[in-house]
C-alpha cells in the first residue's frame, strides 16, 4: 500500500473526527434546522458518490458484456441493499433523533446503541473507498488515483456533519465532552478498517470488482433512504433538507467529474 492509498483511506476518518470535535466548540445541541442541513447535505453527497463513483464505473467495467453490462451493477446494488437491511434487523441500534431502538431487544444503553447505528452505516462507506483503491492499485485503467481521492474527499465532507450529529447528542445525554468526542471519532474508525480489509483481500476483489462497486453503492443508498432522508424530512415540513441535498449532490458530482 503506497502513501496515496493510506492517505485516501484515512481522509474519511479525519472528516468524522473533525466533525466530532464540534462538541468542544458548540455549547448547545444541534438544532432542527441545522440537523436538516447537515443530514440533507450528507445524503446528497452519498447519493452522487453512489452514482458517479460506484454505479457508473461498475457498468463501465462490464462493457464486454454488451447489452447485459447492467447485470453486475443491478445484482451488486440489490445485494448491497439487502445486506444492510439484514444488518439493521440483527444488530440493535438507535438513531440520534429517535427514542425507539431498532433490531432485536437488548439491554445495551442508549450511547452504545447510537454508536452501533453510526458504525453500522459507516461500513459501506469504508468498503466503497477500499474497493475503488483496490481497483486503482490493480492497474485498472478505468479507475484513477484522482477519482479514488475524489470519492475519499466526498465521503470525508459528509462525515464531518455525521461526526457532529453523533457527538453532540451524546453530550446532551450527559456524556462528557472528551468521551463524546472519542465516541464520535470511534464511530468512524470502521471506515479505514473496512477499506484496509477490502484492499488486503484485493486478489479476491478484483475479479468481481463491478459487483463490489455496485454493492457499496446499494449499501450507501440504503443508508440514505432508510435514515438520512427521513431525518431531513421530519415534521414540521421544511424544504431546507431538500436544498441541502441538492448542494451536496452537486459538490460530489463536481468532485468526481473534475478529479476523476
Amino acid at each position: 500500500m503506497n502513501k496515496d492509498t493510506i492517505l485516501g483511506i484515512l481522509i474519511p476518518f479525519a472528516g468524522t473526527t473533525l466533525g466530532s470535535a464540534c462538541v468542544f466548540f458548540m455549547k448547545n445541541n444541534i438544532g432542527l434546522t441545522t440537523r436538516r442541513i447537515l443530514t440533507g447535505f450528507a445524503a446528497g453527497i452519498m447519493t452522487a458518490a453512489s452514482v458517479w463513483s460506484l454505479l457508473i464505473p461498475s457498468i463501465e467495467q462490464s462493457e464486454s458484456m454488451g447489452r447485459l453490462a447492467f447485470i453486475p451493477a443491478a445484482v451488486g446494488f440489490l445485494v448491497g441493499i439487502f445486506f444492510l437491511l439484514i444488518l439493521d434487523s440483527v444488530i440493535p441500534h438507535l438513531h440520534a433523533n429517535s427514542n425507539d431502538p431498532e433490531g432485536p431487544k437488548t439491554k445495551l444503553n442508549r450511547t452504545t446503541m447510537l454508536l452501533l447505528a453510526v458504525t453500522l452505516h459507516n461500513i459501506p462507506e469504508g468498503m466503497a473507498v477500499g474497493v475503488v483503491y483496490a481497483g486503482w492499485l490493480s492497474g485498472n485503467a478505468l479507475i484513477t488515483a484522482a477519482g479514488a481521492m475524489a470519492l475519499a474527499l466526498g465521503i470525508a465532507i459528509q462525515n464531518f456533519p455525521e461526526g457532529a450529529i453523533i457527538s453532540m447528542p451524546l453530550r446532551s445525554d450527559g456524556v462528557s465532552k472528551g468521551k463524546a468526542f472519542l465516541y464520535g471519532s470511534l464511530s468512524g474508525a470502521v471506515e479505514p478498517i473496512s477499506a484496509i480489509l477490502t484492499i488486503v483481500l484485493s486478489n479476491f476483489v478484483i475479479p468481481i470488482l463491478p459487483y463490489l462497486l455496485s454493492f457499496a453503492a446499494g449499501a450507501m443508498i440504503y443508508v440514505v433512504v432508510e435514515e438520512l432522508i427521513p431525518e431531513m424530512s421530519e415534521e414540521p415540513h421544511s424544504n431546507t433538507g431538500t436544498i441541502s441535498f441538492a448542494f451536496g449532490f452537486v459538490i460530489m458530482m463536481t468532485l468526481d467529474c473534475a478529479l476523476g
